[in-house]
């Protein structure tokens, strides 16, 4: 049992999607560290593991569970310190193939999802003169990557909000902040949809083959979540945090200051090499 962090006995976090990956790791990190966690998931487990964070219903995909679930941790708490959202899925296939209501069912979870429960908490911040917001953004939010275009795309979506939201909740001692995970080992690859039409366009059919071949590697040999969970509670300490944070594998992370600093055509042709395109 790690001992507890001073201070932070009485902190009060939400984490959405904490029933596995990096939402649970972080739930988990947080209980041992002191916090008062509130972990929210679609169904509620049929026997909660003893001293772990305290579950309660919620489906971001749902603007009246998102209500429900904030106000059941305000009516057992008093107050909501932190909110983090976990929640997420992933869909796989090129952008033609993807049909709209494939691309509307993306970014209902990873875009509006987050936005809702921002929207639940942040009245209460307000009201307390305090909060951090910690989006689970992606490096797919900072480099488009093929055949991902739909998850990139909900990706960058919830990074301009952020980015706005930052700057409007800051009068109001709203911190947002957004960490930037590369791969992790985690549920995502697991649940992972690939879109109906991918099997039948043969125009994609070997190029996404290769390039779900080379992700498939990596995530199996990527590390367990830990290492973002650290991250947050650091965040939570700090009284200044960043806007963005970026974590993993340094393979991967390096891709941000490259596609900033090399040309355009330069980075292209890197990046198709390194995912066999």
């Amino acid at each position: 049992m790690e001992t507890r962090a001073a201070g932070t006995a009485a902190q009060v976090v939400l984490i959405t999607g904490a029933s596995a990956g990096i939402g649970k790791a972080c739930a988990d990190h947080l209980v041992r560290r002191g916090y008062r966690v509130f972990g929210a998931q679609r169904r509620l487990p049929a026997a909660p593991p003893d001293g772990g964070p305290a579950m309660i219903v919620m489906d971001v995909d749902d603007q009246g569970s998102v209500d429900a679930g904030v106000q059941t941790v305000v009516q057992r708490a008093g107050r909501v310190d932190a909110v983090v959202n976990c929640a997420g899925n992933a869909w796989m296939g090129a952008v033609e193939d993807t049909s709209i209501d494939e691309a509307k069912a993306q970014l209902e979870t990873n875009f509006f999802g987050a936005l809702r429960v921002c929207r639940a908490v942040l009245p209460i911040m307000r009201q307390q003169g305090s909060g951090y917001i910690v989006n689970i953004s992606s490096l797919a939010g900072v480099l488009g990557l093929p055949f991902s275009g739909l998850y990139s795309a909900s990706k960058f979506a919830l990074e301009g909000m952020s980015e706005s939201l930052r700057l409007e909740a800051r009068r109001h001692g709203v911190k947002v902040v957004l960490i930037e995970p590369g791969d992790f080992r985690s549920q995502l690859a697991a649940t992972r949809r690939t879109v109906a039409a991918a099997a039948a366009n043969t125009a994609y059919r070997e190029a996404f083959a290769r390039f779900k071949a080379a992700q498939d590697k990596d995530e199996a040999g990527a590390p367990t979540p830990e290492p973002v969970a650290h991250l947050l509670e650091q965040i939570l300490r700090n009284p200044s945090p960043r806007l963005r944070y970026s974590v993993g594998m340094l393979s991967q992370r390096i891709v941000v200051p490259l596609k900033r600093l090399l040309p355009q055509a330069v980075f292209e042709w890197l990046l198709c090499r390194v995912l066999a395109l």
